[in-house]
């Protein structure tokens, strides 16, 4: 899939680029679409000094909470829920710490970091499945609840806005929250229609109805407030939120008498091995969306997109963003590489590249998910998997649209 994505973009690329040299008589595309080559290649490198500091930090504050047995208490305080969500699931089974881990990861915005925590969660599910190539109940819940990306706190968004020059990276702390928000429970709701999950079940209801009161009386707070006020409001609750997570972690380990320095170099270590990694595929893919948008033929298609728009009488501001949305189900590498690129050429603190950044912290790679999670457990039949995911993650678009429109409009 990822091969045929990338190969794509280059060719597409390279018709746009003939087209606008043999009809529009421009032979200077050639040389935009080579410049912006070498360009992208030394953009992905500036990326990845700072990726490296982020996920070695973050990877070594998660190590420290570990072993001070905040993933162990959360995994017992979710215990009763996920036995009426996974009842195939035994109390206690590893399947459940794993996941518990997982959910952090993502929440914290590590989706780099989730991924093999993840991998271990599902082959510990597998281990319950009585199927060998039919995805589990248990297994596709986890899949959509992963790829709807509930992210409480998107360090990787604040960053990229950070290395391309933003004066303050968490802007997008509340509406990446709410649009998060918005993409995991349209994808619990398909997958409890699906199943025929007993949401109204009391323990369920115990858990779900105050975290919906909380967050829409906080919606509610929110909305007697100005742009200018909200974005103050995120900017705070971004900064108090991410100092608050490292000293929660760093004192719940000196009281459980961890050895928090050891510790962090442990999971710093295995942070260090996850982002170097990364730089290949950022390499690529940021070269692709360079020649791409140099071809021409990005805009050529985004000006499609735009007269539907205009012709539906809605606003257009938004219609920069979509190519983020648009390759975000395949190759989160391709929507990270055209996040930044809208960064570049609209501004980091532009209203498009507000929404692609809101876009690509509140949705997930569907389809790299479902190919990587059950590939690695030999699953052939995703069930309703792929429906629940996909109607999650345009769910997570349109709020994040939305929710920018309020924020920022």
């Amino acid at each position: 899939m990822l091969n045929g994505l990338w190969l794509s973009f280059f060719v597409v690329a390279a018709i746009a680029g003939f087209s606008r040299w043999l009809i529009g008589d421009d032979p200077g595309v050639f040389s935009a679409m080579v410049e912006s080559l070498f360009a992208m290649a030394k953009l992905s490198v500036e990326v990845m000094v700072l990726l490296f500091g982020t996920l070695t930090l973050w990877l070594g504050l998660l190590r420290i909470a570990e072993q001070a047995g905040l993933v162990n208490a959360l995994a017992r305080a979710l215990g009763p829920l996920f036995a009426r969500l996974m009842p195939e699931v035994p109390r206690g089974h590893p399947a459940l710490g794993l996941i518990t881990m997982n959910f952090a990861a993502n929440g914290l915005g590590l989706d780099n970091a989730a991924t093999p925590i993840g991998l271990k969660a599902m082959r510990a599910l597998q281990e319950l499945n009585p199927s060998s190539n039919t995805a589990s109940n248990a297994q596709i819940l986890f899949l959509v609840l992963n790829a709807s990306s509930l992210t409480l706190l998107p360090v990787t968004i604040f960053m990229y806005r950070a290395q391309q020059g933003a004066p303050d990276p968490t802007l997008v702390f509340l509406p990446i929250l709410l649009a998060t928000s918005a993409s995991t429970l349209v994808g619990l709701l398909s997958v409890a229609l699906m199943q025929r999950l007993r949401l109204w079940d009391p323990v369920v209801l115990a858990y779900l109805i105050p975290g919906a009161l909380a967050l829409g009386g906080f919606m509610a707070l929110l909305a007697g407030l100005s742009a200018t006020a909200l974005g103050a409001l995120s900017s705070l609750l971004g900064n108090l939120t991410l100092f608050g997570i490292i000293l929660l972690f760093l004192l719940l380990g000196a009281v459980k008498r961890v050895p928090v320095y050891e510790q962090f170099i442990e999971g710093a270590r295995e942070g260090f091995d996850v982002a170097k990694s990364l730089l290949p595929y950022l390499v690529a893919m940021l070269c692709a969306v360079g020649v791409l948008r140099a071809s021409g033929a990005l805009e050529f298609g985004l000006d499609g997109i735009r007269w539907l728009v205009e012709w539906g009488g809605w606003d257009t501001r938004f219609v920069d963003a979509l190519p983020t949305a648009l390759v975000k189900p395949f190759s989160g590498s391709a929507a990270r590489a055209m996040l930044i690129e809208t960064m570049q050429t609209q501004g980091v603190d532009s209203f498009p590249a507000l929404i692609a950044a809101t876009i690509q912290g509140s949705t997930e790679t569907t389809f790299y998910v479902l190919a990587v999670y059950f590939g690695a457990v030999g699953i052939q039949r995703a069930r309703h998997a792929v429906g629940c995911a996909l109607l999650a993650e345009f769910a997570g678009v349109v709020a994040a649209i939305m929710v920018c429109y309020w924020f920022f409009a």
